[in-house]
């Protein structure tokens, strides 16, 4: 299906769910991860597979597989000021694009993009390239993210601590 099939197909759907992703990557930017956690569904998921082709996330090795508790927690310890990686976390700046509808049901959008991430820490700018599926569904709340998964372009490599999210 292409962009302008997809458009017409999904109505302003797509158009809502593209504005979330990226409003999802600005508040990241700003690290306003209490905001930023409003924006998913009760049930979501957020991963990081390590295996590029992994379809099984429960059944997999993840460097994140986050539901709401996880998420909530992982919110906490990074704003707490207690947790060393994120005393300094890096300033980052995340471009998200080509945007592909997967999958479009009554309720949710499955959107790929590619996302390159650019951070700059301690006298350090490095950049981080991944392919992003997020599923956002529909309600009368608006659209939220029902998954987000995260697949690292170097994920089968030694990763550095990140001390932010992707």
């Amino acid at each position: 299906m292409t962009a302008e099939a997809a458009v017409l197909r999904t109505g302003g759907r797509f158009a809502d769910a593209v504005e979330l992703i990226w409003r999802e990557a600005k508040l990241l930017d700003d690290k306003a991860y209490d905001e930023w956690d409003t924006l998913w569904t009760p049930d979501a998921h957020y991963v990081l597979p390590i295996d590029p082709d992994a379809a099984d996330f429960a059944g997999s090795l993840n460097l994140i597989y986050d539901d709401e508790r996880m998420r909530k927690l992982r919110i906490a310890r990074m704003t707490s000021g207690h947790a060393q990686s994120v005393l300094s976390a890096a300033r980052t700046a995340r471009t998200l694009s080509r945007f592909v509808v997967l999958s479009d049901t009554a309720d949710e959008l499955e959107i790929s993009s590619a996302q390159l991430l650019v951070g700059h820490k301690r006298e350090e700018t490095f950049l981080l390239g991944a392919d992003v599926t997020h599923r956002i569904r529909f309600g009368e709340t608006g659209p939220r993210i029902a998954l987000k998964v995260v697949r690292l372009l170097n994920s089968d490599e030694s990763i550095r601590a990140t001390g932010f999210l992707l």
